[in-house]
């Protein structure tokens, strides 16, 4: 009995040391990580989440985005990132400071997202896409979030944002009737949009 006692004590203590260690590790290497300029005078990077963007990584969250899309350009030589076009750099330990949660991400079913609101900066494109992906990507294998839309009927003139489907497209509403994006919607578009890596930092340039 002592000795399972002793047994367990020691599996305990080894188990939580070595916890303790990556956690005060990491804390010592990046929890100092502050924003920093390239040159004296320059703005600093990376700039804090604003606005409603912040509310679209909720719904981000929600929807399970993470569970197919990464967040992490890779250096190269570990990937085709850079060949893919999804980042002119490697991401880096300082790219996350500001993020409360950190969405790495686990998979690529779909294309990393790092960097997804500089290669894609049309809002219409995301809101087709989200609606229904194969009318942007016909090989997308992503579900449809037709359920982060609205129909309604146009009144005297159709609304700013209703979405515009090509000829022909058998998801379209009935004459007089529109499909709007909704307020949960619009917030993950904007953050979608947010999502940028156009900036250089000491540890990480584009020319690497």
């Amino acid at each position: 009995m002592n000795n399972f006692s002793s047994l367990f004590i020691g599996i305990l203590f080894t188990v939580a040391f070595s916890f303790a260690g990556i956690v005060i590790s990491s804390q010592i290497q990046y929890g100092k990580l502050t924003p920093v300029a390239m040159e004296e005078g320059e703005m600093t990077y990376p700039r804090p989440p604003v606005g409603i963007a912040e509310q679209g990584k909720e719904v981000y969250l929600s929807m399970g985005c993470i569970y197919c899309h990464s967040q992490q350009v890779r250096r190269k030589g570990f990937g085709a990132d850079f060949e893919r076009g999804w980042g002119n750099r490697q991401t880096v330990p300082r790219d996350y400071i500001f993020q409360k949660r950190v969405v790495l991400g686990t998979m690529r079913t779909g294309p990393d997202l790092m960097t997804v609101g500089e290669r894609l900066t049309d809002p219409s494109w995301h809101y087709l896409h989200l609606y229904d992906p194969k009318l942007t990507v016909p090989s997308s294998i992503m579900p449809q979030f037709k359920f982060l839309f609205k129909t309604q009927k146009v009144k005297d003139a159709p609304s700013a944002n209703a979405l515009k489907f090509p000829a022909g497209y058998e998801g379209a509403p009935a004459e007089g009737y529109e499909i709007v994006p909704t307020d949960r919607c619009n917030d993950l578009v904007h953050y979608l949009l947010s999502l940028k890596l156009n900036y250089e930092l000491p540890e990480a340039r584009f020319s690497e």
